[in-house]
């Protein structure tokens, strides 16, 4: 019970210090609007082909809007001298890493969904009746790129040059995730029932449980380093 009211803790800190400065979600929430209006722009409107691209729009939004949040997962406590005293403190350091995974979930559903009105209107594709489905997809996501996202995170927050070594570590270890939300969010939004794109919500949920019980097992481990 202790371990989980410290995970809570740490969550929670992130969320005040976000309420306080609101820098990461404004961030966020900017890149992704600005990636709907140039694919707005770069594409006819009500052209046929807008519903074949459209999910890949999607996910270039969330994927480096989350990437944009995940920068900062760290940034707070390098900054003012904290991780240490966070590492040092009476609790599993695993604890540390779900704290953040947590909040960074968080940050990007919301992210996400903010961004899901804009989408709708832009590419004029109604989302309405597919939302849950969606949403779905969405967080499955979402919990699979942050748990790796994070967890990289911690590692390339030392390191000079981190914010462009993050995405060079994450993106190829993410390429399933990032398939298998697009090729879902697809056929969700061409109608398809579950049963056609189920497979691809095993693929994201087999990563998920796969990612989280190897950042458990190896962050106490990388975050030493």
């Amino acid at each position: 019970m202790a371990y989980f009211s410290k995970v809570l803790h740490i969550c929670m800190k992130d969320l005040k210090v976000e309420v306080r400065s609101k820098e990461r979600i404004y961030s966020m929430m900017v890149f992704s609007l600005l990636v709907m209006v140039i694919f707005n722009f770069a594409f006819d409107p009500g052209a046929e082909y807008i519903r074949e691209v459209a999910p890949g729009i999607l996910w270039v939004a969330l994927i480096f809007s989350a990437t944009l949040g995940l920068n900062k997962t760290f940034a707070a406590e390098i900054d003012q001298d904290c991780l240490q005293g966070l590492m040092l403190s009476p609790m599993d350091r695993t604890g540390i890493y779900f704290g953040k995974v947590i909040s960074n979930i968080l940050f990007s559903l919301i992210i996400s969904l903010l961004t899901l009105p804009f989408f709708a209107v832009f590419f004029n594709i109604p989302l309405l009746d597919v939302l849950p489905q969606l949403v779905l997809v969405i967080s499955l996501t979402i919990i699979g790129f942050i748990s790796v996202g994070t967890l990289f995170s911690a590692i390339s927050v030392s390191v000079k040059g981190g914010d462009m070594m993050l995405p060079l570590l994450l993106f190829p270890i993410e390429v399933p995730v990032i398939i298998a939300a697009v090729k879902a969010t697809g056929m969700i939004l061409d109608g398809a029932p579950m049963m056609d794109y189920s497979m691809w919500l095993k693929v994201l949920t087999l990563f998920d449980v796969i990612f989280v019980m190897i950042a458990f097992v190896t962050f106490e481990y990388l975050i030493e380093e």
